[in-house]
């Protein structure tokens, strides 16, 4: 019989089980190709993935993104569903954010759901903070200060008990006697989960491609909960972070605080849960961020350009990820840069970061112009999947990337078609946050081709440019030069298992790496005296 928590963090609706489209189709194409693709090589993957799932706790909490079922026209066009998160620090443009990307896809059709903050739709109800932190003298504004900030920032609700702020209640959940605190913070992640589940099957029903915008998201309360506790949290009901984090959502969106970047535009007014001065907001900022290292979209959408136009690089980052072409609908601003890392430097000199192990098999493809793999990618045994083509967009210049998530069963069903002509790329990836930019350090490891031996390549996106740019590249990483676009670096060809001189499958086009755009230099970028 299932437990409380098990029916509570199951998605609210079931659906009778059903073969998914991407299942279907990697058995068609299976039976129409000549030969077996490495046999051995897909017994072991088997078995790697089944001592993994009878080794880690089932994944009760988190589902992953269905393949829908096709459209009752019976056309062949897949339906979508797209989870997104909405976070950032105080005054960083959420609230208009989700109505203007509610505005954009209604446009285009699509059906948009929005999941309120579960924290305020609680709070709101007459929960006060008091109540559960009643074994404590309550501070006076007299004697609180914040932490080591060289003035008086007293927090409203500390000094107004009768106020709701979801996070001084994760914070009253971390002290020694803060038990009914920590009590309802679990709570409160609980019903987010159910109220979260509830819109994503609504999602999965829908007619229409969906796209749904969580305000923030199970991970965000991370950021304001003790280590120790939160992982207790965890354990207590069986949560684990690529669940929690990877698999549950699709992308995850951080709109920086205008106390970072916009000062002169940061307001408390009109907020009814905001009193925060501007370096409250800045390391509140951080934290949020800092919740979310690891997640595999994870978009930082900072203040370096006008207010209008980060919303517009807002929405052009989900239409990227969708591939869907948008034209000359929106400025074109953030890319994928990658640089290679002359050597990995020692763990202590890194920010906090996540590390995750990676695995690609690149499939067989329906032309030259198209490209197909799958990727692995996880935790302590914990797994998400991903099926990423890339191809030429309508005008047949920049290539669009369309991934989707898969299941366990639809990853073994398409190593069917795996290409003999690549190998199997193995990478440790290492997620971290720094001078407000995202970045990924893949670290490739053997089995592989010896042209793979020692590599590290860094990877990020971002609209800056020339000294901007370079400001914001961690300085303790020893970069060689920039290699976007470099045919020479693209996984694609790494993974080749022919000689690069003789062989016919080499990618010469720049523009096969998605960052690849006419005027990106290809110059070394000097750091650190280098």
């Amino acid at each position: 019989m299932a437990t409380t928590a098990d029916q509570l963090m199951a998605p609210g609706l079931t659906t009778p089980p059903t073969q998914s489209v991407l299942a279907t189709m990697a058995a068609t194409t299976a039976a129409g190709t000549n030969g077996d693709t490495s046999t051995k090589e897909r017994q072991q993957e088997q078995q790697v993935d089944q001592n993994n799932k009878s080794t880690s706790p089932k994944p009760n909490a988190m589902p992953s993104l269905k393949i829908a079922k096709m459209m009752p026209n019976n056309s062949n066009k897949e339906k979508r569903v797209y989870k997104i998160v909405l976070t950032g620090g105080p005054c960083g443009g959420k609230t208009t954010g989700q109505s203007r990307l509610c505005t954009f896809f209604e446009n285009l059709g699509w059906k948009v759901f929005r999941v309120p903050e579960t924290a305020t739709v609680l709070l709101s109800g007459g929960v006060k903070f008091s109540d559960l932190t009643e074994k404590e003298d309550p501070p006076t504004p007299t004697t609180y200060v914040y932490k080591d900030l060289p003035f008086a920032a007293p927090e409203h609700s500390l000094i107004d008990l009768t106020a709701s702020c979801p996070r001084c209640l994760a914070k009253a959940a971390s002290k020694p006697n803060g038990s009914e605190a920590y009590k309802f913070q679990e709570n409160l992640i609980r019903t987010m989960v159910q109220i979260e589940n509830t819109y994503f099957e609504l999602g999965v029903s829908s007619t229409r491609n969906c796209l749904i915008i969580c305000d923030r998201g199970v991970m965000d309360a991370s950021a304001y909960i003790s280590k120790d506790k939160w992982e207790k949290m965890m354990a207590a009901n069986k949560w684990n972070p690529v669940e929690m984090r990877d698999n549950r959502y699709n992308q995850i969106l951080h709109l920086v605080s205008a106390a970072n970047g916009a000062e002169d535009f940061y307001s408390t007014e009109d907020h009814a849960c905001r009193s925060e001065g501007v370096d409250l907001a800045r390391e509140l900022d951080y934290k949020s961020a800092a919740a979310w290292v690891g997640h595999p979209y994870f978009d930082v959408i900072d203040n370096s350009t006008n207010f209008e136009a980060k919303m517009n690089r807002m929405i052009e980052s989900v239409c990227q990820k969708l591939g869907i072409d948008i034209g000359d609908r929106l400025q074109a601003t953030s890319r994928k840069l990658k640089y290679l890392v002359a050597v990995l430097p020692p763990d202590s000199e890194f920010p906090p970061f996540q590390d995750f192990d990676v695995v690609h098999h690149y499939l067989q493809s329906a032309g030259p112009k198209v490209q197909a793999r799958l990727r692995k990618r996880g935790q302590k045994n914990h797994w998400s999947y991903i099926h990423t083509q890339r191809r030429p967009n309508v005008h047949g210049q920049a290539r669009i990337e369309v991934k989707t998530q898969l299941t366990h069963r639809d990853y073994m069903n398409l190593l069917a078609q795996r290409d003999d002509a690549h190998f199997t790329i193995y990478k440790k990836r290492r997620c971290f946050l720094i001078n407000n930019q995202y970045f990924q350090l893949d670290i490739y490891k053997e089995p592989g081709h010896p042209r793979c031996k020692g590599l590290v390549l860094l990877e990020t996106y971002s609209s800056l440019t020339g000294d901007a740019l370079k400001n914001c590249m961690p300085k303790f990483l020893n970069i060689v030069k920039e290699v976007t676009g470099d045919p020479d670096y693209s996984m694609f060809n790494l993974s080749l298992k022919e000689d690069w001189s003789t062989t016919k499958k080499f990618c010469r086009t720049a523009t096969h790496d998605k960052g690849a755009t006419n005027g990106i230099s290809k110059t070394p970028l000097v750091l650190n005296g280098q």
